[in-house]
């Protein structure tokens, strides 16, 4: 349990902290642009905060809180909340929120920066009336439009990254793929079990919803065990990790098992909603492949190698073998060497498109 937190909470960090950074970025940007405009000096000193090292520091740390509230509000609640709504209407709505939101934070931290420039109390005369003075002038209808600003390109980077995925936009913002690299990862290829007669039963829309929320439940597994989603392509999904973060503490099977379980304990939810609950099958397999960004018209990080065919083709001989996990031999290996593991040989088979055969193994979770 202590390691499900840690692997949720690590998740969830690295998905606000952007927040905090995009809105202090978008802050030094507009005070830079404010302080070359009048010249380093408070021309409205009944309504501007005449900026000091203190007020700037101060303001930066502000700042840099209220982006990190945002994000755990879009990332936590929000988002959720309008999930199923498209692109234009989350920004629309959002923002609506999240001016209210900007608002009452701005009446909050105004009198906080007065009190600090002022040098005086907090609930000072001085303090309430530059406040009044505030709300009523062009200086707060600028600093609105300023936090509208930020809070769009906020919107637009929860957006972005939850279309392309956060490790995706991230090493798309790194450069890390630009230039062709190769890596020793481990995939896993998921498939759905009898797919093709469940999406004649359930019909079209129906059967889009229950892979939905097949799709949802996998998910929490993913995240604890430090999984990727490289592609979901129809019934089926490929998962992967750079290899010593799948080989340790046998990250890449406990996902496995952490998604057998949670289907298990959503069992009486599927039954109940659509009269089926969903099975999978899986291959494991490991190896170098060449991950860069590929495409004209549409970026994406793509991998090349013999490994992920191969994973492919183990997939589909559980089916053969009647076997819910196959893992390659290769795999095998690695995986032994960190003990715990009782692994069953179910002999050498040729793959198809491949002269060297594969030894194949099926792990013993009893």
């Amino acid at each position: 349990m202590i390691r499900v937190k840690k692997a949720k909470v690590l998740y969830y960090m690295k998905r606000i902290l952007p927040f905090g950074l995009i809105w202090l970025v978008l802050s030094w940007f507009i005070l830079l642009i404010e302080a070359m405009a009048t010249g380093h000096e408070n021309h409205r000193p009944d309504t501007d905060i005449t900026v000091t090292w203190d007020i700037f520091l101060f303001a930066s740390l502000a700042v840099f809180v209220v982006g990190i509230a945002m994000g755990a509000v879009e990332v936590l609640w929000l988002g959720k909340l309008f999930k199923s709504k498209g692109f234009g209407l989350k920004i629309f709505y959002k923002t609506g929120f999240y001016l209210i939101f900007m608002l009452i934070i701005n009446l909050v931290t105004y009198p906080l920066a007065a009190s600090i420039e002022l040098n005086t109390s907090l609930f000072d005369d001085l303090v309430l009336t530059k406040l009044s003075n505030y709300l009523g002038s062009l200086t707060f209808l600028s600093t609105m439009v300023s936090l509208t600003f930020s809070i769009f390109v906020s919107l637009l980077y929860a957006g972005i990254s939850e279309h392309l995925g956060h490790d995706v936009l991230l090493n798309f913002f790194s450069g890390k793929y630009h230039a062709p690299k190769e890596e020793s990862r481990i995939f896993m290829f998921v498939d759905m079990q009898s797919s093709t007669s469940l999406a004649e039963k359930l019909g079209h829309q129906a059967y889009f919803k229950f892979l939905r929320d097949y799709y949802n439940q996998l998910s929490d597994a993913i995240i604890q065990f430090r999984g990727e989603v490289y592609q979901y392509i129809g019934d089926e999904i490929v998962i992967t990790w750079q290899e010593q973060k799948g080989l340790k503490d046998q990250n890449c099977l406990h996902c496995f098992l952490a998604m057998k379980q949670g289907l298990e304990k959503k069992r009486p939810y599927f039954e109940k909603t659509y009269g089926v609950s969903p099975s999978f099958r899986a291959g494991l397999h490991a190896g170098n492949v060449t991950t860069g960004e590929i495409g004209a018209l549409k970026k994406e990080i793509f991998f090349t190698g013999d490994v992920l065919n191969v994973t492919a083709r183990i997939q589909k001989l559980c089916k053969t073998f009647n076997k819910e996990l196959i893992v390659s031999g290769r795999l095998a290996t690695l995986l032994s060497t960190m003990g715990g593991l009782t692994l069953q040989p179910l002999g050498t088979m040729e793959l198809e498109g491949r002269q060297e055969p594969v030894s194949l193994f099926t792990p013993d979770f009893n």
